[in-house]
């Protein structure tokens, strides 16, 4: 009786893979994959889920506290980016209330946005994204090991230089926020954002001290972090073209300087365009059919929007605590590539998961070397005011648009009777980790993912990399859990 021949192995098959949580991210976010074969057999990503697992309360605390309070609150939302927070908040308080800001107090609010945005995208970059791409034998040990890589590109020698930068990353972190705290007064959440200014004091030698941590930043962002994203992207070109999504990209602008200009500008580039068109404020609405809030009649604009929770066993068609905003009803992606393309700073038409990358990097060079110029317009001593009060309006409406480190972020808050009645954010991952809207079209984030090629579909890691890309921020989106009876999450990796 002679041998078998050996069998060919099976082909693929469709296959769901979650990732829950999925980790280097701040805050708590479920994917779900089907993965389907292609007509060579490979298996690619043909359907997506991005899931906010918490809720998030802050728009229900702020109701009927006094209008000041939104700046301390909001910047709550989050530890990593809370200065964006406060510097929407403090321009929705503005705008309610007319205040005036001085010249002193704009710069220095700037300045430290300036700081804490760049200081999130090294942390991005070298300890949230890197992982994904490298496990070199000097970072081999916990918590750096990851068992999902299994496509390094690297050479040792890379891979190790990588991991030195990996530790260099950390100093520069910390000088970023150090830096910050010079005008701030602290980091995370400086109390110097208030309605009408900011509450620090320009002297001669905190503009010195700040001009020494930049320095040292700059150089770091020269020498480092542009080489380090560069040489990521040429070892993996296939990612050139892996993780478009929509392609549509928006931007609120932020780093206000003077008579209404912006140093990144506010716009939107929908896919296809040839040039970046203008924000309608009235034009964004939030869906909610496959979220975990209580259905309205249609899309609700912010200025009118409300948090109404329900218990998720009541809403079969939800998958999310997250709300699925739309700007005319159409997905648009928000972040440093956004920003970036719609400044004219960037290339138009490369949406990707390198250029996001890329993009990303620029942006910190660009910032850096722009907070030069405005440390130097800071004027010291008598007659340069930081703060001009301003009164609490009896009842008045105010919108703050700006941009935190992952993109777009918007606060809208009412007031009546001189207390919040209503207050409304948007953060960027609401924008981009968004789940369906009530016409069925995927997040940018999700539609991101689709086409993505897995080679392990128990080592989904290409997955992560389309996800880290956009750097997500759920505690931003979400924020409070009651956990199911008898529910069980499994670890990922190590088996």
């Amino acid at each position: 009786m002679g041998k078998r021949k050996p069998q060919p192995p099976p082909p693929p098959t469709t296959t769901v893979r979650i990732i829950d949580p999925v980790t280097r991210i701040e805050g708590h976010l479920r994917i779900s994959v089907t993965l389907t074969p292609d007509a060579t057999g490979r298996l690619v990503v043909s359907d997506a889920q991005s899931t906010g697992t918490l809720f998030r309360g802050f728009e229900n605390i702020l109701l009927g506290r006094h209008p000041w309070d939104a700046q301390h609150f909001t910047q709550r939302i989050c530890g990593v980016c809370p200065v964006s927070h406060g510097m929407a908040a403090v321009q929705a308080i503005d705008a309610a209330s007319q205040a005036t800001v001085p010249a002193n107090a704009r710069i220095m609010r700037n300045l430290v946005l300036g700081a804490n945005l760049i200081d999130s995208h090294i942390l991005h970059f070298y300890h949230l994204t890197l992982p994904d791409y490298v496990t070199p034998p000097a970072m081999n040990m916990p918590p750096w090991n990851t068992d999902w890589v299994h496509d390094e590109n690297f050479t040792d020698s890379e891979a190790n230089t990588l991991a030195a930068h990996y530790l260099e990353a950390l100093k520069a972190r910390r000088l970023a926020h150090e830096m910050g705290a010079i005008f701030g007064g602290k980091l995370p959440h400086p109390p110097a954002y208030v309605p009408g200014g900011f509450t620090a004091t320009p002297t001669a030698e905190k503009i010195s001290r700040f001009e020494g941590y930049l320095n040292q930043v700059i150089d770091f962002l020269n020498n480092y972090y542009l080489p380090d994203v560069q040489l990521l992207v040429s070892r993996y070109p296939a990612y050139d073209a892996i993780g478009r999504g929509c392609g549509n990209l928006l931007a609120f602008g932020c780093f206000e300087e003077g008579s209404g200009n912006l140093f990144l500008r506010r716009g939107r580039l929908p896919w296809g365009s040839a040039a970046v068109q203008p924000v309608e404020v009235g034009k964004i609405a939030e869906f909610v059919k496959y979220s975990w809030y209580a259905e309205a009649t249609g899309g609700l604009n912010p200025a009118a929007g409300v948090t109404t929770p329900v218990d998720p066993e009541s809403k079969a068609t939800a998958y999310s605590w997250l709300k699925a905003p739309r700007y005319d009803g159409v997905p648009y992606e928000a972040g440093p590539l956004a920003r970036m393309v719609v400044s004219h700073l960037y290339p138009a038409g490369k949406v990707s998961v390198n250029d996001r990358h890329l993009a990303r990097a620029f942006e910190a060079l660009e910032v850096a070397e722009q907070m030069r110029l405005w440390l130097n317009q800071l004027r010291s001593g008598l007659g340069q005011p930081t703060y001009i009060s301003t009164a609490v309006p009896r009842s008045a409406v105010g919108v703050g648009l700006t941009e935190a480190p992952r993109g777009a972020l918007g606060h809208w808050l009412e007031i009546k009777e001189g207390k919040i009645s209503r207050y409304q954010v948007i953060t960027p991952t609401c924008w981009n980790a968004s789940p369906r809207d009530a016409n069925g079209r995927r997040g940018p984030l999700e539609e991101a993912l689709i086409g993505t090629p897995v080679a392990d579909p128990e080592r989904p890691v290409e997955v992560l990399r389309v996800v880290h890309s956009f750097d997500p921020c759920l505690a931003c989106a979400v924020h409070v859990l009651r956990p199911d009876a008898g529910r069980k999450i499994f670890p990922v990796g190590h088996g």
